[in-house]
């Protein structure tokens, strides 16, 4: 059936008039929804707001003057407790802390430190400080909030702090630095006309590192609080090693760069006129040179020893017996010679006893240790044999009266081992030996001549190299027994 056009027309102007008014009650409705559900979620955040906000001030009251639940210091718990708990128990601490002691050694130094001394410990008003002011330390309450829910659910744990005097332990170790710190030595060399005039050896200085040295002794008491006891403790101190230039060529190539050996003697109750002597002698052989493979010469280094060159008359041995003599006690130096060339190692090549038992001599040693000189017929000689130069220092202490000879050179690792004399048997001194002197007034003695007991004395070195013996000697000295000998005066 066909549509009538009539009809047809109504239908489409009817269509045009419903559609636009569905369209704007349908936007219309969806504003309506959306405000409602805005102010919904509006209400609901603002009632939230006031719920936290009531349960945070109500928190908080029940926390006024306590501290928050959660907080630990130094893994202890210290929820809901009064700041004041925290100083009581750091403070109780601190009186074990006190008494915790560390001994520092550095080589021959030792020094003790304890914790009383430098005033350290837990630092107990700042700890019930820090554990108040969580959740409490920033204006913003988001902050706060943030940290008290933090620590309500997941704890918050503060690390301990502790305090000291820095003053305090500077002053504590200011002797002990001042033990331990030395200063390089360069080495000093000067060589004129084959004879060294100025020598010193170099050596490295030491410095203690106070820095680390503090710094680890506050570590150790930290570490010493954990346990809740005094302790002695111990520890090693920090030292630098400074070492000091490098020696000169010269006394590279000659291979003069340390201590190879020493001697020494003694000669107290010497008259003026010996130690002069001594001391004039021994300062000739300051300086001299021994060349590898060299053999030294006693008589031929020291020189002429007369009135000429400058030596007083003293008592010598002369012919089997005591007199004034010229250059009297320079058997001091030659015995003291003697002696650092045993202890060096190297080989003797000439050695001559003294006539009789020498009292100067055996002051620091036993009988049997003396070389005998009497130039040009008597001499002591040593073969320098380490493969480098020797060189001679001399030491002349006379407030001890002591004479020391040094060799420095380069050691070669040999070992020497010098036994204790052995007395084999010995003779009594004659009886005194008095004798007119018209010099001296009538009733006055005066002792010339000095007894000794006769001995039948020696003495072995053994010096050695990786296992292996490079020299085996045995000094032996025959003393005669010697008698006091005493001039009287007859002079009228």
């Amino acid at each position: 059936m066909a549509t009538l056009p009539h009809f047809t027309g109504i239908t489409k102007k009817f269509k045009k008039l419903i559609t636009p008014r569905k369209i704007h009650w349908e936007k219309k409705h969806f504003k309506h929804i959306s405000k409602n559900i805005f102010w919904f979620f509006f209400g609901v955040i603002l009632g939230l707001f006031f719920f936290i906000s009531f349960l945070y001030i109500a928190y908080e009251k029940t926390h006024t003057n306590r501290i928050y639940t959660g907080v630990f210091v130094d893994g202890v718990n210290f929820s809901g407790k009064d700041p004041q708990v925290v100083r009581e128990y750091f403070h109780k601490k601190n009186t074990l802390i006190q008494h915790t002691t560390i001994t520092l050694r550095a080589g021959n130094v030792t020094a003790t430190i304890s914790a009383q001394q430098i005033g350290f410990g837990y630092d107990e008003n700042l700890l019930a400080t820090q554990a108040m002011t969580v959740g409490r330390a920033s204006d913003n309450a988001l902050t706060d909030g943030s940290l008290i829910v933090q620590a309500y659910f997941n704890t918050i744990n503060l690390q301990p702090a502790y305090h000291y005097s820095e003053q305090k332990l500077d002053k504590l170790l200011a002797p002990v630095k001042k033990q331990i710190d030395i200063q390089p030595v360069s080495p000093l060399f000067n060589f004129e006309n084959g004879k060294v005039v100025a020598f010193r050896v170099g050596s490295d200085g030491k410095l203690l590192d106070e820095e680390t040295l503090k710094d680890t002794i506050l570590e150790t008491f930290k570490n010493a609080a954990l346990i809740n006891k005094p302790q002695q403790l111990a520890m090693t101190m920090p030292v630098q090693i400074i070492h000091a230039t490098s020696a000169t060529d010269e006394a590279n190539s000659l291979g003069i760069k340390e201590l190879v050996a020493e001697g020494t003697s003694l000669f107290q109750g010497s008259p003026p006129e010996r130690i002069f002597n001594i001391s004039l002698a021994a300062s000739r052989l300051n300086g001299v040179i021994i060349k590898p493979g060299e053999i030294f010469s006693f008589d031929q280094a020291v020189g002429d020893i007369s009135t000429l060159s400058g030596y007083k008359q003293a008592l010598v041995i002369d012919n089997g017996k005591t007199e004034l003599g010229d250059g009297g006690g320079v058997c001091q130096v030659s015995t003291t010679m003697f002696r650092a060339a045993l202890n060096a190692g190297v080989p003797i090549v000439e050695r001559h006893q003294h006539a009789y038992r020498v009292g100067y001599y055996e002051q620091d040693s036993g009988p049997g240790i003396d070389a005998a000189i009497y130039s040009p017929t008597v001499d002591f000689k040593f073969k320098n044999d380490t493969g480098h130069a020797l060189l001679i220092q001399t030491q002349l202490d006379l407030s001890e009266d002591r004479l020391t000879f040094a060799l420095y050179g380069t050691k070669d690792d040999r070992q020497v081992s010098i036994s204790t004399p052995v007395i084999v048997s010995q003779t009594p001194a004659p009886p005194p030996l008095y004798q007119d002197d018209p010099t001296l007034p009538v009733g006055q003695i005066k002792q010339v001549d000095y007894s000794a007991a006769g001995a039948d004395v020696y003495f072995t070195r053994t010096v050695t190299k990786d296992g292996k013996v490079l020299d085996y000697d045995k000094f032996n000295s025959d003393y005669q027994p010697w008698q006091a000998i005493y001039m009287r005066g007859t002079q009228t």
